[in-house]
């Protein structure tokens, strides 16, 4: 291999590299600029700022909530509650779900670019169990991508990077990622909607609504609905459901 191959080879590492470097540094760094009690201390000046800068306030939002998912910093779900908080449920649950989006397929590409390439090549290279389970997920796909997102317990920077190293397509992965977020998007601006409420109690919100039954029961239906098509196929026989 020539020098310039390898630095081409190495080059493709550059995002992945980078998002690891930034995630790190903005775990010990940011904590308490990105948590709860900052959204607190700062809502008025927050409040004051979006009433008269509203285009302003709307283009640092997404910036600064793609950049929170892109690198995976701390402050995810507050900034999911900021949202509802600035903009309502409705308008605030669209601009969450869209900089979500973005921010996950950034790094998706990233990690597909970095190593989704050299795992997919050794698992098509693969026999026995792991070759099963490959085959599994590609005929698959959607429903295993809408599962991950529904359901509440899987992380959300893992379920970016399992698509990648799966060398999912990118629309099946911006898709799955707009559509599944939705339901736990909803859930927490409408918590972040009612803050102004909780604020003047002293009081925190509660995080752990999302496990409430009449909430989590939807949800663990979407899931099962996700695979209904495993199902069909299943029953059938048949592996163009879904495709």
């Amino acid at each position: 291999m020539t020098d310039k191959n390898k630095g081409s080879g190495w080059l493709r590492y550059a995002p992945l590299i980078a998002i690891a470097l930034v995630a790190a540094v903005g775990a010990f760094t940011l904590r308490d600029y990105l948590g709860f009690d900052a959204l607190r201390d700062n809502r008025e000046a927050l409040i004051a700022f979006r009433d008269q800068h509203y285009l302003a306030t709307v283009i640092c939002f997404l910036a600064a909530y793609i950049a929170i998912v892109a690198f995976s910093l701390p402050g995810a779900t507050v900034a999911t509650l900021t949202g509802g908080f600035l903009f309502g449920t409705v308008i605030g649950a669209a601009f969450n779900v869209t900089a979500a989006t973005i921010g996950a397929t950034l790094i998706f590409l990233a990690a597909r670019m970095g190593l989704g390439e050299a795992l997919r090549a050794r698992m098509d290279a693969s026999e026995g169990l792991v070759a099963r389970i490959r085959k599994g997920l590609d005929e698959n796909q959607w429903s295993m991508l809408f599962l991950i997102r529904l359901v509440p317990a899987v992380p959300f920077f893992v379920a970016n990077l399992i698509p990648a190293f799966l060398a999912v397509p990118i629309h099946r992965f911006v898709i799955s990622t707009f559509i599944g977020i939705m339901p736990g998007a909803v859930v927490y601006t409408s918590v972040g909607a009612g803050l102004g409420a909780v604020f003047e109690r002293g009081e925190t919100p509660d995080l752990g609504i999302i496990f409430e039954p009449h909430i989590l029961l939807p949800i663990l239906g979407l899931c099962a609905l996700s695979l209904l098509p495993v199902g069909i196929r299943l029953a059938t026989g048949r592996k163009d459901v879904m495709k």
